[in-house]
């Protein structure tokens, strides 16, 4: 230990003193960071880029005292039972998927319903795409029959649909061959010969979807008005789309249905973070926007539209200030 001595005689113990005190206010201020991981879906789809930009362009960067990670994952099913496991704080799903969950039905039927979670808001519109190319001879969902097709990863909230959908048209995975494949290895073996069409549920324009139309011809699958009326009586969270002609460069609009992206948090965390984390995401909307095309269609007055279970304290704080 050192000493130093002071003008008036006295003896000032310095040192480890000192740095007994600074390593105490470092390990406090340490302990004031609180971790969030949040889990996002394929680099390919629309919610890698999404919660990216929520990550480190919005939490990190406009809500004091939080470190923010996004993480790649297998999308809406694997992120709720990430998010119940503990595996994260955040996540983005489709707004049928947490339905189900919060409920215990269809993919969650054997673990019962699902708790843990909350909601913060909705976000954009995720389209169902049944793509192929321009050559395989598949015009309507009925051609699928016989055909291998690609209907998401095993779980996923996109192979849920293609499930769903290909059940409204009377076909079974016995009618097909099913692979089981995230979006860009979908769009890839696509462009090989190996798969003849695939199930991508994602917002528009999709990655996988775009880098493939660079090289390859495609067809968007178009369902029938009819057909989305039954689905919609059967499972009525899903809303019919038009797919623009200009999204894709197809010969014209595409009819297909949609579902919705939303935020999904820990119930656990603290009211006054998710509170700041939702002012965050609706004052620097911005940063979406920047991130994906489908970041303008994130907006407060929809935040609260097709919200299918619970919202999270905080985050209903902010919208009754609104």
């Amino acid at each position: 230990m050192k000493f130093l001595k002071g003008d008036d005689g006295t003896v000032k113990k310095i040192g480890l003193v000192v740095g007994a005190m600074l390593l105490l206010v470092l390990a406090a201020c340490g302990s004031d960071i609180e971790d969030v991981t949040i889990m996002t879906g394929g680099e390919q789809g629309t919610y890698f880029p999404l919660g990216a930009a929520l990550a480190n362009n919005i939490i990190n960067e406009h809500v004091d005292g939080v470190n923010a990670e996004s993480v790649t994952s297998g999308a809406s099913v694997v992120n709720i039972n990430g998010l119940v496991d503990g595996d994260a704080q955040m996540a983005l799903v489709q707004n049928d998927i947490a339905y189900y969950a919060s409920e215990g039905i269809n993919m969650f039927e054997e673990e019962g319903p699902l708790s843990g979670f909350h909601g913060i808001a909705t976000l954009y519109p995720e389209v169902i795409q049944i793509i192929t190319s321009a050559d395989s001879g598949i015009e309507t969902v009925e051609d699928l029959a016989g055909k291998r097709v690609a209907v998401g990863d095993l779980g996923s909230g996109a192979e849920a649909n293609a499930k769903q959908i290909l059940e409204i048209h009377g076909i079974t995975y016995e009618d097909i061959s099913e692979e089981y494949m995230d979006f860009g290895t979908a769009a890839g073996n696509i462009q090989d010969g190996n798969v003849d069409a695939a199930f991508i549920t994602a917002g528009l324009p999709t990655g996988a979807v775009e880098a493939l139309r660079a090289t390859k011809e495609l067809r968007l699958v178009e369902i029938s008005s009819d057909k989305l009326g039954e689905l919609a009586a059967a499972y009525p969270y899903y809303t019919e789309f038009v797919v623009e002609s200009s999204v894709y460069g197809t010969d014209g609009d595409v009819t297909t249905a949609a579902v919705l992206a939303m935020l999904v948090v820990d119930e656990d965390l603290e009211e006054d973070l998710v509170y700041d984390i939702t002012k965050a995401m609706f004052e620097h909307v911005d940063q979406f926007s920047n991130a994906h095309q489908q970041g303008t269609n994130i907006t407060l007055d929809s935040a609260l539209d097709g919200m299918p279970i619970t919202i999270h304290p905080g985050a209903q704080r902010y919208f009754d200030e609104q």
